[in-house]
């Protein structure tokens, strides 16, 4: 298998959207309705996972509440996507998925933002066309994205998992790349710390053109 075989699968919320200043505005505001303690952002890069009501116990020391989960979750997705309208794509992106698709090569879109608020944003952005694929999170499950890989891969028709590698912000992003067979390469640039990055076991990288760099090496 070579560069030109390589299928990448692109995560979008921390990855190819620089939308963490957004996420940490809209977490604070969530944790205000149940009255915690602002975060910041090494705090949160240092704490965060999915399911994300285990990231909510390791700030509370408890599990939250129905009540104040359904509170949380209803704040900060008020709060993120008012925000999320005015962030950029990361440094670089456009270029590279522009040039991948002049190139031949496949890529896809895999998210766990609501699908119906993912596709028109991903539309603003006028990248859509260089994705053969964008799937967004269908239903209400906290769960994290393995079985949404599964759906993704499913609906790509055909596309072998030894061919596929991830590029996401986040461990589950490793994760769901291992529960179907495919590589992974994690992007400091989003949720998670390097060194919370590294212990997952899958290259680490700081910019996406080293993300794609490495995904074409382990493809090679």
């Amino acid at each position: 298998m070579g560069k030109r075989d390589t299928h990448l699968v692109w995560d979008w919320n921390g990855t190819l959207l620089d939308d963490i200043d957004a996420v940490i505005a809209a977490t604070n505001a969530a944790f205000e309705e149940i009255g915690l303690e602002p975060i910041t952002l090494a705090r949160y890069r240092e704490l965060y996972c999915v399911p994300v009501p285990l990231f909510y116990e390791r700030l509370m020391g408890r599990m939250p509440t129905h009540a104040e989960w359904l509170v949380m979750d209803e704040a900060f997705h008020r709060h993120y996507w008012v925000r999320a309208e005015l962030c950029r794509l990361a440094a670089g992106a456009a270029e590279l998925l522009a040039g991948r698709r002049a190139a031949g090569l496949t890529q896809s879109l895999l998210s766990l933002a609501p699908h119906e608020l993912l596709v028109p944003i991903v539309r603003r952005h006028g990248i859509e066309e260089h994705f053969v694929r964008v799937d967004g999170r269908i239903g209400e499950s906290t769960a994290g994205k393995a079985e949404h890989m599964v759906r993704h891969l499913v609906a790509l028709e055909g596309v072998p998992p030894e061919r596929i590698v991830v590029i996401g912000d986040a461990a589950d992003d490793a994760v769901a790349a291992a529960h179907v067979g495919a590589r992974a390469v994690l992007y400091t640039g989003g949720s998670h710390s390097r060194a919370s990055l590294e212990v997952v076991g899958v290259p680490v990288v700081d910019t996406l053109e080293e993300a794609v760099a490495v995904a074409e090496e382990l493809a090679a």
